[in-house]
């Protein structure tokens, strides 16, 4: 007999895809959105119960979330990936995608060897609803937090980065509106993007060994991928200046998102800005160090779903994993670009709304 109908694991779905990557906690809203439509959507999709069949769905649809993730960043992920195998090759490790790949590495471990021994028990104990709306509130406070209390470093990265995106956009606008720009200004507009002047040097990431050539017969299409490639390269070199125990200490905030509630994204990018960074290349950092995190979560639990706890909701888990990509893939688009020009804040406050009206509403009901 099926545990879940089609219509919540589509509404489950989606809603894993979005809430993933927006600040606001997928787990969190997994835990909320049943006991508050109540009936059978509570009694089908209960968190804390033992052996729950949605316990093992939603975290199984952390292989779509990821997949996604992938797909977003994949010219991101060879460069990273070559990087590491690179390292190794060499007994080195010198360059921006060998940084970054050991960064990643060394971030991913605290959160992993928390996971892997307490999960479950953290899924299970603090699933209930009432739990889950406190801790959504708690999210809401450490987003605001983290907004109201930014140090003097990360605001000065936010500074340098819009006065160079302002350079940037005055630099290459004439050209980007004609039918066929030449080659020259193909090559400009790429420089501009990872950041250098025009003398050649980069701006913070100068002379970068590794990095994306200036393309010099790009137009088009092309030459926007070009564009977003150097960009991508250079928040990559900016984010190798922060050091792995640097890293080290963002990514373990991870470990907070255990707690049904509470935001990785959030949480991450909230320790990057504590410890310096932009908030769009914190934002940045957050989504790659969810990759591992969450596909390997996925992964952990996808075979469940091929047992006895899968029987009766296996079409149920391939349409919500169709949705839970495509709202994934949709966010990270958005977000990317959200995060460049705009704040945590009004997660913070629909986080803080949707906590305490929910813990209200639990309570009284």
């Amino acid at each position: 007999m099926s545990h879940m109908t089609y219509l919540e694991a589509s509404v489950v779905g989606l809603i894993q895809g979005v809430t993933e990557l927006f600040p606001v906690s997928s787990l969190g809203h997994n835990v909320l959105i049943p006991a508050l439509v109540g009936g059978s959507w509570a009694a089908d999709l209960n968190v804390a119960a033992p052996e729950s069949p949605y316990l093992a769905y939603i975290v199984g649809l952390h292989v779509a979330t990821a997949i996604a993730l992938l797909i977003y960043f994949w010219r991101d992920w060879l460069r990273i990936i070559g990087g590491f195998f690179s390292s190794i090759k060499d007994r080195e490790i010198k360059t921006v995608d060998q940084k970054m790949a050991w960064m990643i590495i060394l971030a991913t471990i605290p959160v992993g060897l928390v996971g892997v021994k307490f999960e479950h028990t953290f899924r299970v104990l603090f699933g209930d609803p009432i739990r889950a709306a406190i801790f959504l509130m708690v999210n809401g406070v450490i987003l605001f937090a983290g907004e109201k209390f930014r140090t003097r470093k990360s605001l000065a990265a936010d500074a340098e980065l819009a006065a160079d995106a302002d350079a940037q956009g005055r630099r290459v606008v004439r050209p980007a509106r004609a039918a066929a720009p030449s080659t020259a200004v193909a090559g400009a507009a790429v420089a501009a993007a990872a950041g250098a002047g025009p003398g050649g040097t980069a701006s913070g990431v100068a002379a970068v060994p590794g990095g994306p050539a200036p393309a010099m017969h790009a137009s088009g299409h092309r030459a926007e991928r070009q564009l977003e490639s150097a960009r991508a390269y250079a928040a990559d070199a900016r984010l190798t200046q922060v050091g792995y125990w640097q890293a080290l200490l963002i990514g373990s905030a991870q470990i907070l998102a255990l707690f049904a509630g509470i935001s990785r994204d959030g949480v991450v990018m909230v320790a990057g800005m504590f410890r310096g960074l932009s908030r769009q290349d914190a934002a940045r950092f957050s989504f790659l160090l969810s990759t591992p995190v969450i596909f390997a979560a996925g992964v952990l639990k996808v075979g469940d779903l091929f047992g006895p706890l899968g029987d009766g909701i296996r079409g149920q888990v391939l349409v919500g994993s169709i949705l839970s990509g495509v709202g994934a893939y949709l966010s990270v688009r958005f977000l990317m670009k959200y995060f460049q020009t705009r704040t945590l804040t009004p997660f913070a406050i629909y986080c803080l709304v949707l906590g305490l009206g929910s813990t209200i509403y639990l309570s009284v009901h």
